[in-house]
């Protein structure tokens, strides 16, 4: 997409993420599945840190927790809230250098992995998580499965697909999705086009390259890490070919 970069999402969405996408109904989930990898006093990293929905629970329960953004909107927000100043907040690209380890857990939740713009930059990132993780610490990455293309599709050059949808409708506002998928290229982009009445219209722009399980698997092997567990959500629902999202945890090979 032209003129997207590592902090388009997060400058645009800072101001409605947390109304966006609450998550209300996973987060005791997610913290509690994290919590149990590691100790008070442990070291933790987030990657895509957003406005601290995970970051602040942690250090509330003793971890020492940095988090990552690309996006100084998103880090301001987290700052904002209570709680925010326990976090070791870093403005800066997940596919770029990160802080010095070790840590015992590295975490990169909602499918934010993906918007590492291609396999390379996926698989070199995964290097240097390798790189800041503690022997016995875990990488833990949740995002979706890719739904395959049918192969006629592929065989055909028609993969494309576009969509045009209603999130939100009101007498005074309505939001429109309008999104573009290739399965081919792995990639899919999109923008929530955002009109209020007696208000500029507001765009908000996402952009992603997804990786099924299996790649990312590969690209822990090249670095030294292996696949520990597997499963369809946080709270530890079996993975099976019918899981639509999952949870993975990776540790440095023995």
């Amino acid at each position: 997409m032209h003129g997207y970069d590592p902090a388009t999402y997060g400058d645009r969405f800072a101001d409605v993420y947390d109304d966006w996408y609450p998550e209300a109904d996973t987060t005791p989930a997610t913290i509690a599945a994290l919590l149990a990898l590691t100790q008070p006093g442990d070291r933790v990293l987030e990657l895509g840190v957003g406005t601290g929905r995970l970051a602040i629970p942690l250090a509330a329960a003793g971890r020492r927790v940095w988090g990552l953004d690309a996006s100084a909107a998103m880090i301001e927000a987290l700052r904002a809230k209570p709680g925010g100043e326990a976090i070791r907040t870093i403005v800066a690209d997940m596919g770029g250098p990160l802080p010095e380890g070790p840590f015992a857990l590295v975490v990169v939740a909602l499918n934010t992995f993906f918007s590492l713009p291609s396999a390379d930059e996926q698989r070199a990132a995964v290097g240097r998580i390798a790189d800041v993780l503690s022997p016995e610490g875990s990488f833990v990455v949740a995002a979706f499965v890719p739904a395959p293309a049918p192969d006629a599709e592929l065989a055909t050059g028609d993969s494309v697909v576009d969509r045009v949808e209603v999130r939100t409708m009101s007498a005074e506002r309505v939001v429109l999705s309008v999104s573009r998928s290739d399965p081919r290229t792995q990639r899919a982009e999109g923008q929530y086009i955002e009109f209020t009445d007696g208000f500029a219209v507001r765009l908000r722009p996402w952009s992603i390259r997804y990786s099924s399980p299996g790649e990312l698997d590969d690209f822990a092997r090249a670095a030294g890490l292996v696949l520990e567990s597997r499963h369809g959500d946080w709270a530890g629902t079996q993975f099976d070919d019918t899981s639509s999202h999952h949870v993975s945890r990776y540790r440095h090979r023995r």
